[in-house]
């Protein structure tokens, strides 16, 4: 059946090959294109629907990207892909969080954010590449980098879990501070452009600005995220697929989320285990003690469920009128 559904058929993938890179990024930029050119060609406020639509579609080709792996490279392997974009996923919720602050704090209007949140995966996507890079280089090269990942990530953890969980505000982060300082910029906004030419000398727009903390916010996750996918697999080509799946699939994911992040209060705690159990099992690679990736995916899949399931039970009893009112 996957056969059937998969004609492109490599009898040995070599996941180093410029061919399979290279085939890869030309699907995902035309895929960017489609969104940009042709779905979404005019501003335009994203529907609940239209959210739900594009988080199954973007769900649905991550499934069967997984299912082509498995196919050509095996079942441990393909489990690697979907571990992987299972942690990557979770991790990206918490830029569905900075998103809806940073937004809110710019008064952006809703027909404008998904054209800030397309430009924002562009530059995750370039980000991300080279902090694949960069991890798979150090893991290659120095095996006991994994622990000190491990060690990172479970800091990490602690650090969630004692955090407030509210989102550090737009005029904190210095490179906002610093932009606002060295552009010039209008006091409203020009549509969809990050940039306009007035009077002969170009400015920036607030969008630009909300496009910066933006970036600036998925290098600060990409610094947790990165690391956690390596405790799944070293292969570079799965860490950045997997990557690229879960980003690409944030953008909807935010539309369908965004009136309804507060009902998602322990979610933070759910993704702070995800975090402690991925350190853990980086560092136990030291001795070596191996988790089996199935048993790492069913972990992974069942903390995040059980997240979400308690925060709606959570938010239900305490919307829920009180006998007698």
């Amino acid at each position: 059946m996957v056969a059937a559904m998969f004609p492109l058929h490599l009898a040995i993938i070599d996941t180093g090959s410029p061919l399979v890179w290279g085939l890869f990024a030309l699907g995902v930029l035309v895929m960017i294109a489609l969104d940009l050119f042709v779905f979404h060609r005019k501003a335009h406020e994203v529907s609940m629907k239209e959210a739900a639509i594009w988080s199954v579609v973007w769900a649905a080709l991550a499934a069967l990207f997984g299912a082509w792996v498995w196919r050509e490279q095996g079942p441990e392997i393909g489990l690697q892909f979907y571990a992987g974009w299972a942690i990557e996923k979770a991790l990206a919720v918490d830029n569905i969080f900075v998103f809806v602050a940073v937004f809110g704090a710019f008064a952006v209007p809703k027909e404008l954010r998904h054209r800030v949140l397309v430009w924002g995966v562009v530059g995750a996507l370039i980000l991300r590449a080279i902090f694949v890079g960069l991890g798979a280089a150090l893991v290659s090269n120095f095996s006991w980098m994994l622990p000190v990942f491990g060690a990172l990530l479970v800091f990490t953890a602690i650090k969630l879990l004692k955090s407030s969980g509210a989102p550090e505000a737009p005029e904190h982060n210095p490179l906002f501070r610093f932009s606002r300082r060295l552009l010039p910029a209008t006091s409203d906004y020009r549509g969809e452009k990050f940039f306009v030419k007035e009077n002969g000398k170009w400015l920036a727009t607030p969008l630009f600005l909300v496009l910066l903390c933006i970036e600036t916010a998925d290098v600060i996750f990409a610094v947790d995220s990165i690391p956690a996918i390596f405790a799944v697999t070293q292969d570079p080509f799965i860490v950045w697929t997997s990557n690229v799946f879960a980003i690409l699939g944030l953008r909807s994911l935010y539309f369908l989320l965004e009136g309804a992040a507060d009902r998602f209060a322990l979610l933070k705690y759910a993704l702070a285990l995800v975090l402690l159990f991925v350190g853990a099992k980086l560092i136990l690679m030291a001795w070596p003690i191996h988790i089996p990736i199935g048993l790492s995916l069913a972990i992974v899949v069942a903390i995040l469920a059980g997240g979400v399931l308690l925060s709606l039970l959570l938010t239900r009893r305490e919307g829920a009128p009180k006998p007698g009112a």
